[in-house]
């Protein structure tokens, strides 16, 4: 414990939230945690665990992880108008929940850095109540409506990322010990 009552834990993670942040850097931090959540849950494991199907429908980590990249980009990137790289697959046809046999772990986990690259940019450079439209739905969206969005649905996914890993290995929890 420090002086203040707080454990070691504690103070790492005082490090990595701005407690008296703005409202921007406050949503920019919760996503970021939750980001990193997601790659935390490949940490130690090879090609074949990470893609490896463990649910009825498919669900594999690697292709949770090209899912979440491809989301990025589409609600940062191509609803405020910027470029996208060229996706090799369809996200439409939800070719993004799967990781085909020649995509390797390094190479999704690549795409994704991109992507929260470019939406991290979009981030810094517009305010909170900048609008874009992803071409998706038949409305605009504010740049915090879009934060609320990620922050929930990578949330949610590394929550599935969470039940897969455990069930491939035993590891669980939302970050790295120690």
């Amino acid at each position: 414990m420090t002086d203040d009552g707080d454990t070691a834990a504690d103070t790492a993670a005082d490090t990595a939230a701005p407690f008296h942040g703005d409202e921007k850097a406050t949503l920019h931090a919760s996503l970021d945690r939750v980001r990193d959540a997601v790659l935390w849950k490949l940490d130690g494991l090879d090609e074949e665990q990470a893609r490896r199907p463990m649910t009825p429908s498919g669900t594999s980590l690697l292709g949770l992880v090209k899912h979440l990249a491809s989301v990025e980009y589409g609600y940062f990137v191509e609803s405020y108008g910027r470029e996208v790289e060229p996706l090799w697959f369809d996200a439409y046809q939800g070719e993004d929940m799967r990781a085909a046999p020649d995509e390797t772990m390094e190479r999704i986990v690549s795409f994704y850095g991109r992507a929260r690259a470019a939406a991290d940019r979009t981030i810094a450079e517009l305010p909170l109540d900048a609008v874009g439209r992803p071409p998706w739905r038949e409305h605009s969206v504010s740049l915090r409506w879009v934060l609320v969005q990620l922050i929930e649905e990578t949330a949610r996914h590394a929550g599935h990322m969470d039940i897969v890993r455990e069930l491939i290995d035993g590891a669980a929890g939302d970050h790295r010990p120690g």
